[in-house]
């Protein structure tokens, strides 16, 4: 027996070979174990019939699905479009009427917008890049209006520019659909090669600027849709857990899993166009991340492709002590700057026995944080727990269909004990939680008493079912508000932060306070809408989305007044200890504030060890 070690030849006897070897695979291989292992493991293996995806229209200059918007009805009175949710089609008599009052909109205007354009700026084509991945794609478009849709996030100022200029400075070149993890791997080795820049896209809902493409570059630019690349490849029934490709759209994984007994529990607010691997690349978290977790708590593994070959981490297990994460610390929010993400390993958990939904009201917005804050430090905190302040209790309530009234949220015993007083609740000041179980019935029964009580504690009172489930699902409607506000010239956005405990009521209060000051500074007409909500519980802080938005008209320069506002907005909530993002990433639109967010030294530390890192990968 012979072996070679750094250029020295050593010879062993037959029986120090024999047991070198037995020692080295005893750990991998007993013949009858591993046998019966690799029967089990067959046995548990779940495959899944991968039917074509439904190509649903989408528009190429706002929100979501074609056939769905805010319109006007012969009465003048909003309502939903289309069939797709609950809510359509239903007349909103209250909402017009909120908007004029409390936003000053004029429902009767209806400005202008951009027509789809017709003419594109002339793709740069690398040619030696397009021939060596001939035959290593699905489909391939040099088509402006596909390029033109590639080419942006769902920021407000992305949209402003296609509603209101029809187009945006720079579009990808083209755009190509892989169908498997070979083809990516060879289009991103020929990019490499002849020096092609390429931009990952998933669903398009980014809202950090990620997209859209630099205004110099001169290189061929690609968008690489993954549409194409959307299976299921296998369920692991033992293990629970299932290895589903990148391209996947959220609302199809849940449907696809669903079919076989089985649910991933990741729920953002874009799951109908967002997909798993914009999910990683963005470090996303889910509505329901209080049972099942947020993406990182749900990847095993990933496999990217980078510019040096396919990274990929070692055996799927639930936890390694292998060095720096390679999953956690450089795959999982990498944004699509290092590679291309063509599959995960996740955890799925078996479809919940019950859902229920619910409803908290609370006399103001600082007992709400505390019951929150208790619920979180006990850790009984449902799927989903979300708590709106006042004015976007006002605003959901301005939603809300038929003759309700605004105590609709109530049963009719609380609408007369809140009538007259009994809780002492004032109605300006009323906001509330809703709330969302899952699991089985015994213990959704207990946790609903735990959480109900807590909330009882803090003046709360339990409200309709009913309405904490429209509360809930009205987080889908809501994105096609910002493209009604445009038609009225009302230009709105979110954005998001997380906070400790101890300042997440101050950091709500100086952060509206802190726009309106600037809206007024800056001379906005009217009164601007801010509003926030607490959309994420943790043992050590929370998660605050804000709203706003202002009327446009006689505003110079709309967007960069826009942007300003946002900017003081976020300098505030980093002053009072907030984060960049909790979820939505940095991109291109949060970058000024990455140094400040993880020092400089920790900029130098991750670019140097992304290096290192790839080039261990490469030449090990």
């Amino acid at each position: 027996y012979q072996r070679r070690v750094r250029g020295r030849l050593f010879l062993y006897p037959m029986e120090t070979a024999k047991r070198r070897i037995q020692n080295t695979l005893s750990h991998i291989l007993d013949s009858e174990s591993h046998k019966r292992n690799v029967i089990d493991r067959a046995s548990t293996l779940i495959k899944i019939k991968n039917e074509p995806r439904e190509r649903v229209p989408l528009k190429w200059n706002g929100w979501g699905f074609k056939d769905t918007e805010f319109r006007k009805n012969e009465n003048g009175q909003l309502y939903l479009s289309g069939s797709r949710y609950e809510f359509c089609d239903v007349e909103l008599p209250h909402f017009r009427a909120w908007m004029e009052e409390a936003l000053g909109v004029d429902a009767d205007v209806n400005l202008p917008e951009a027509s789809v354009p017709t003419s594109f700026p002339t793709p740069i084509e690398n040619r030696d890049f397009l021939k060596a991945i001939e035959g290593s794609y699905v489909a391939i478009s040099f088509e402006g209006i596909e390029r033109l849709s590639h080419g942006h996030g769902h920021t407000c100022q992305e949209i402003y520019d296609l509603r209101f200029n029809g187009t945006i400075p720079r579009i990808p070149d083209v755009v190509i659909y892989p169908g498997n993890h070979g083809h990516v791997e060879q289009i991103v080795s020929s990019a490499n090669k002849y020096g092609v820049v390429i931009i990952p896209y998933g669903g398009g809902t980014s809202v950090s600027g990620a997209l859209l493409c630099p205004e110099n570059e001169n290189r061929m630019i690609v968008s690489l849709d993954m549409h194409e690349m959307d299976k299921v490849k296998w369920i692991d029934s033992e293990n629970l857990t299932a290895c589903i490709e990148a391209g996947i759209v959220g609302n199809d994984l849940t449907r696809k899993l669903a079919n076989a007994g089985y649910t991933l529990g990741h729920e953002p607010d874009s799951s109908e166009f967002s997909t798993l691997g914009g999910w990683i690349a963005t470090r996303a978290s889910g509505m329901k991340k209080n049972t099942y977790g947020n993406i990182e708590d749900l990847v095993i593994n990933v496999t990217m492709v980078t510019a040096l070959g396919t990274l990929i981490k070692g055996p799927n297990v639930p936890r390694m002590s292998s060095g720096p994460d390679i999953v956690n610390s450089v795959v999982i929010g990498s944004e699509g700057i290092l590679g291309v993400i063509t599959e995960a390993v996740v955890k799925i958990r078996p479809l919940p026995e019950v859902r229920k939904y619910g409803a908290i009201a609370f006399p103001n917005f600082e007992a709400g944080v505390k019951c929150l804050r208790e619920i979180a430090y006990r850790r009984c905190a449902p799927a989903s727990i979300r708590l709106v302040d006042p004015d976007q209790f006002q605003f959901g309530q301005a939603l809300r269909p038929g003759t309700e009234g605004l105590l609709s949220i109530f049963g009719e015993k609380l609408k007369k004990l809140l009538v007259t007083k009994w809780y002492g609740f004032d109605l300006n000041q009323l906001c509330a939680a809703t709330l969302v179980f899952e699991g089985n019935k015994q213990d959704v029964a207990q946790q609903e008493n735990l959480v109900y009580s807590i909330g009882k504690k803090y003046g709360g009172i339990k409200a309709d079912e009913a309405n904490g489930k429209r509360g809930y699902f009205l987080t889908y409607v809501i994105a096609y508000l910002r493209d009604l506000g445009f038609k009225f010239g009302f230009m709105a956005e979110s954005f998001e932060t997380s906070v400790p405990w101890s300042n997440t009521y101050l950091l709500c209060k100086r952060v509206k306070d802190k726009i309106r000051e600037s809206c007024k500074r800056l001379g906005i007409p009217g009164k601007p809408l801010v509003t926030c909500r607490v959309t994420q519980s943790y043992d050590a802080g929370s998660c605050i989305y804000f709203y706003f938005g202002f009327l446009f008209k006689g505003v110079k320069d709309p967007v960069a007044t826009f942007s300003a506002i946002e900017e003081e907005a976020r300098d505030e909530i980093i002053a009072l200890g907030g984060s960049i993002s909790h979820h939505h990433g940095v991109g291109k639109h949060r970058i000024k504030w990455m140094k400040g967010s993880v020092s400089p030294v920790g900029i130098q530390a991750y670019c140097y060890n992304t290096r290192v890192v790839f080039f261990l990968r490469g030449h090990l």
